[in-house]
């Protein structure tokens, strides 16, 4: 009997698709308060595309873990997905995969809870979207059964590419009517 490939390619598929969406998502995040394109994109808008690139790249890494635990190449065990160093599949790599995930799961869940929490506080915790791309980057590159391949590299040396320009351009961008409004108690 062979083995069906199936989750394995499914796995390998929906990682990078995660990736993607979280790159893009992270893209949509500066687009809101750097305002590249001026008044062309309005905030609302970037801010509903900022969210919802974050919630596609939260389903596809639901469907990269089910994916995972299902397969029978790697034989993931389903606590491995969720308690970082279980896995036996490059545990290291794979432990910033899991806490990558979680840190995501955090920082979506904070969209809701932003008046709850203070913008203060939301926005300290955003700025860990920076150690989110970083740790997914890091995965993916450690993990990933075709990170060495040219087509994947382009995909990871084109998302560092545009998240650092962008976070270049935002660092050096004027502030935007929007901040410089921002009352004192919520900076």
């Amino acid at each position: 009997m062979t083995h069906d490939p199936t989750f394995w390619i499914l796995a390998r598929v929906s990682g990078l698709t995660a990736y993607i969406l979280l790159t893009l998502s992270a893209l949509a995040g500066i687009v809101v308060k750097s305002r590249p394109f001026g008044s062309r994109v309005r905030q609302p808008a970037a801010i509903d595309t900022h969210r919802t690139l974050a919630a596609l790249g939260l389903g596809a890494l639901v469907i990269h873990m089910t994916a995972l635990a299902l397969d029978k190449t790697v034989r993931m065990p389903v606590s491995a997905l969720f308690i970082p160093g279980l896995s036996h599949y490059r545990p290291g790599s794979v432990a910033i995969g899991v806490l990558t995930a979680e840190l995501m799961v955090i920082v979506y869940a904070s969209f809701s809870q932003r008046r709850k929490i203070g913008f203060k506080n939301w926005r300290r915790l955003h700025w860990l979207t920076y150690a989110l791309f970083a740790g997914g980057t890091a995965h993916g590159l450690l993990s990933g059964s075709d990170s060495r391949r040219a087509w994947a590299l382009a995909i990871y040396l084109g998302a560092i590419a545009s998240v650092a320009a962008a976070t270049t351009w935002r660092a050096l961008a004027p502030l935007t009517q929007g901040e410089q409004n921002v009352p004192s108690r919520d900076r």
